[in-house]
C-alpha cells in the first residue's frame, strides 16, 4: 500500500507523536509499505527516510513551542495527496490536518488517528482541577461538534484504547475503531535493569542507595502536569528519603531545571533520544510517577509497565487506563496531595509483589509491531472495499 500521514503534530525534537511516527516508517518498510509522512516544517524540502519520506511543507511555527507548527495552506496538502496518489490517506491531528484532509477531492478512504485529544490537553489542563473536569467538557461542546461533523468525512476514526472509542462516541464522532497502540517490549523489560545506573542515578539526586528511586518520563509541557508530580514527591519526601529522575524536554524544561536546584532529590536528566538508554533507566528504578490525565495512550507508562515498574497515575486518561490495583496507585488528576499519598500507599506496599504484578500486566500490552499488523491489515480491509465499490 501506499500511505499518507498528514501528520501535523510530528516533530524531530521528541514526543509520543514521533516516536509513533519512526516505528510507523520501520513497520511499513518491513512489510513493504510505502509510507509519506507530511509535516509542518520551517521550509519545503524532502527527506528520504527508510520505509518512506518525509515530506515537510512550510508552516507557521507554534508560538507555544517553536518545535512544532501546523499547516497553513491546504492547496499545498492537496497538491501533495494528488502528486502521490496514495492508497489510504491518515490525518494524525484533529486540527488543520484533518480539515484538510476531509475536503481533499481524492478517492482513497481516509482515517483519522486520534493521537491528541485537544479538549483534555488544553481545557482541562488549564481549568481543571479547579472546575470539575464534566463541567468543562460540556463547555467544549461546540469543539466536539465541529470534530463530529469533522468524522463523517473519514472512513474510520482510530483510537488507542476501548476507553478513548467510548469517549469520543460519547460526542458525536463516528466509526470510531481501536487499535491497540504498542511499545518496543523487547528493548523496555525487567532484565534491562542496572543496580549500578541505580546508585549513579541516585547520587545525581543527592541520595545514596537505601533511598526510593522515583523516574518520570515524558515531554514537559502542561499537559503533563509535571509539576503536580514535583509537589507531590516533595510531600511524600518529608517522611522518607526520595530521588526523582525526570527524564524529558519541552517549553517547562527550564522551570523543571530551576525546582530540581530548589528541592532536594531531583535530577533532571534532559531527552534521553537512546530508546535503549530509556529502557535500562526505567527499568532501574523503582517506581514511575505520572502526571498526566490528558494521554490518549500514555506510552511512556506502558513502557515503564513493561520495565517491571509500580505506577503512580492519575484518574484520567490513557495512563488511567492502562494501570491496575495489582501495581498501581491512582490520585485525583491535578491533586498533589493525593498524588503524595498515592506515593506513600504504593510505597508501603510489598516492592516484590508490585514488581511481579506488572511484569504480569505487561503481557496485556501489544508490542509495537502487533499494533502495526493490525493497522496496516485494517487499511488494507479499507482499500479493499474501496476498490470492490469502485467495480461494482
Amino acid at each position: 500500500m501506499k500511505i499518507v500521514d498528514v501528520c501535523e503534530s510530528f516533530s524531530t525534537h521528541g514526543g509520543g507523536v514521533r516516536t509513533y511516527v519512526l516505528h510507523k516508517l520501520a513497520a511499513a518498510q518491513r512489510a513493504g509499505h510505502d509510507v509519506t509522512i507530511v509535516a509542518p516544517g520551517a521550509a519545503d524540502r524532502v527527506e528520504p527516510v527508510p520505509g518512506g519520506r518525509i515530506l515537510w511543507i512550510a508552516g507557521p511555527r507554534s508560538p507555544v513551542d517553536r518545535r512544532y507548527g501546523w499547516f497553513a495552506d491546504e492547496r499545498a496538502i492537496h497538491r501533495v495527496l494528488a502528486a502521490v496518489a496514495p492508497d489510504l490517506v491518515e490525518a494524525s491531528s484533529p486540527w488543520n490536518a484533518a480539515r484538510f484532509v476531509a475536503r481533499w477531492d481524492g478517492s482513497a478512504p481516509r482515517v483519522l488517528v486520534f493521537h491528541t485529544d485537544p479538549v483534555a490537553v488544553w481545557a482541562e489542563t488549564f481549568l481543571c482541577p479547579r472546575l470539575r473536569f464534566d463541567r468543562v467538557d460540556r463547555w467544549c461542546a461546540p469543539w466536539w461538534r465541529r470534530l463530529a461533523a469533522l468524522s463523517h468525512s473519514f472512513s474510520a476514526t482510530i483510537t488507542s484504547g476501548s476507553w478513548l472509542a467510548r469517549r469520543i462516541a460519547d460526542h458525536g464522532l463516528v466509526r470510531a475503531e481501536v487499535v491497540p497502540f504498542g511499545i518496543d517490549k523487547a528493548a523496555f523489560s525487567p532484565t534491562a535493569r542496572d543496580p549500578a545506573l541505580r546508585d549513579e542515578l541516585l547520587r545525581a539526586c543527592g541520595r545514596g542507595p537505601d533511598a526510593t528511586l522515583l523516574v518520570a518520563v515524558g515531554r514537559l509541557d502542561p499537559e503533563k502536569r509535571i509539576d503536580t508530580v514535583l509537589d507531590g514527591v516533595a510531600r511524600a519526601g518529608r517522611s522518607r528519603p526520595l530521588g526523582l529522575v525526570v527524564v524529558g524536554r519541552g517549553s517547562l524544561a527550564r522551570w523543571v531545571q530551576w525546582r530540581a536546584r530548589r528541592m532536594a532529590g531531583v535530577h533532571h536528566r534532559g531527552w534521553l533520544g537512546d530508546r535503549t538508554a530509556l529502557a535500562r533507566l526505567l527499568a532501574s528504578a523503582d517506581a514511575f510517577v505520572h502526571g498526566s490525565g490528558a494521554e490518549t495512550y500514555g506510552l511512556a507508562v506502558a513502557e515503564a509497565i513493561c520495565s517491571g515498574l509500580p505506577v503512580v497515575a492519575p484518574d484520567r486518561g490513557g495512563a488511567a487506563a492502562l494501570v491496575r490495583p495489582s501495581f498501581a496507585e491512582s490520585y485525583p488528576t491535578g491533586d498533589a496531595s493525593g498524588c503524595a499519598a498515592a506515593i506513600e500507599r504504593l510505597l508501603a506496599r510489598d516492592h516484590a509483589s508490585l514488581v511481579r504484578a506488572a511484569a504480569a500486566a505487561s503481557a496485556g500490552i501489544v508490542s509495537i509491531d502487533e499494533h502495526f499488523d493490525r493497522l496496516f491489515a485494517r487499511y488494507a480491509e479499507l482499500v479493499r472495499g474501496r476498490t470492490q465499490r469502485t467495480a461494482a
